[in-house]
């Protein structure tokens, strides 16, 4: 079994190097060696054509491919870190909307927000949702962000990711939100990119290729010193995130479908159920785009119990048709007042 491990992952590293150090962007290209991609129509990203998450195998036997696809990746695509978004206007481009809850994750919060800041050639606004009992975090915040107190509807509830957005949603400017997630720095050219496919007239957008989940020494480093150039660890390379960490959606598209299903209290299955009912949209899932994952510890309450009920309710929708899902959260919706 080691030997035939050992055989594939030794025809996996002969196709990083030259991909890396070519200057197209055919590093795009990398995956595990029984996997396949396809390419968009306009060449520009791939589709994974697999329907879970998987880790790149050969950077994690030798670190210094993770490196080098590290630089290269952001060397197209560089992080750019602003205190100021570069434009600010009453109809912005893009509203990025995060949930949050708690003072332990501030400093990655921080840093995905500098990155927000950062964006070029389009008007950004981005809306913190804070669900917590008690208002924390407003003076935490940079003074540009728009921040949202949304105490949960009875005390001592697990965080509710799907809550957190649909509230969020409400407060948008923007045509096309971005959920994001607290934890996830972007490239300058992350929200105009997105632009650009919506204006093409796609409704949902999943331009991430690439993850790196930083380990907990760089992450640190990297939230003291805003310098994410040269990384010291990399713990995986993550394809194939579809609604998981960002995704846009045009607000239109995520009404029609009935928003996040507020069902999922806790953790996990939220992201999947989602991205089922918004594949019913006109869907642009070919990924170009490199992500930073910050390390933190695991947010409290996240327990496995919460993430296998989760896990537990999205296989008992999945067995329903996406259609008819989006009917039954829209008819809860129009009951609850849950979504604009």
């Amino acid at each position: 079994m080691v030997k035939k491990w050992l055989g594939a992952l030794a025809l996996d590293v002969p196709r990083y190097t030259p991909t890396l150090l070519n200057r197209s962007p055919t590093y795009l290209s990398i995956r595990n060696r029984n996997e396949e991609l396809e390419r968009a129509p306009d060449g520009t990203g791939y589709r994974c054509l697999w329907k879970w998450t998987s880790d790149l195998h050969a950077p994690k036997v030798f670190p210094v491919l993770g490196q080098l696809l590290y630089r290269r990746a952001f060397r197209d695509h560089p992080i750019q870190f602003s205190q100021d978004p570069e434009k600010l206007c009453i109809k912005p481009d893009v509203s990025f909307i995060i949930g949050h809850r708690g003072l332990e994750r501030i400093p990655q919060l921080r840093l995905t927000l500098a990155s927000i800041a950062g964006q070029r050639n389009v008007a950004v606004e981005c809306i913190v949702v804070e669900q917590d009992v008690q208002p924390q975090m407003k003076d935490q915040l940079p003074g540009w962000v728009r921040y949202v107190h949304a105490p949960p509807p009875t005390a001592g509830m697990p965080y509710n990711r799907a809550l957190a957005f649909n509230q969020g949603v409400k407060f948008a400017r923007s045509s096309l939100l971005i959920l994001h997630d607290n934890d996830m720095p972007v490239p300058c050219d992350y929200a105009a990119a997105h632009v650009g496919k919506a204006d093409e007239g796609y409704e949902v957008i999943n331009l991430k290729r690439f993850i790196f989940y930083l380990d907990r020494k760089t992450s640190e480093k990297t939230s003291e010193t805003y310098d994410i150039h040269k990384p010291v660890g990399i713990e995986a390379i993550v394809q194939n995130l579809q609604a998981g960490g960002s995704i846009a959606i045009t607000r239109k598209a995520y009404t029609e479908i009935g928003g996040m299903d507020e069902s999922f209290v806790g953790w996990g299955g939220e992201d999947n159920e989602f991205w089922e009912r918004a594949e019913t949209r006109r869907v642009y899932p070919y990924g170009s785009l490199p992500l930073i994952h910050l390390w933190h510890a695991p947010q409290p309450g996240k327990r496995s119990g919460e993430l296998a009920m989760g896990k537990q309710l999205y296989w008992k929708l999945s067995k329903t048709e996406p259609e008819i899902r989006i009917e039954k959260l829209i008819r809860r919706n129009s009951q609850n007042g849950a979504t604009d």
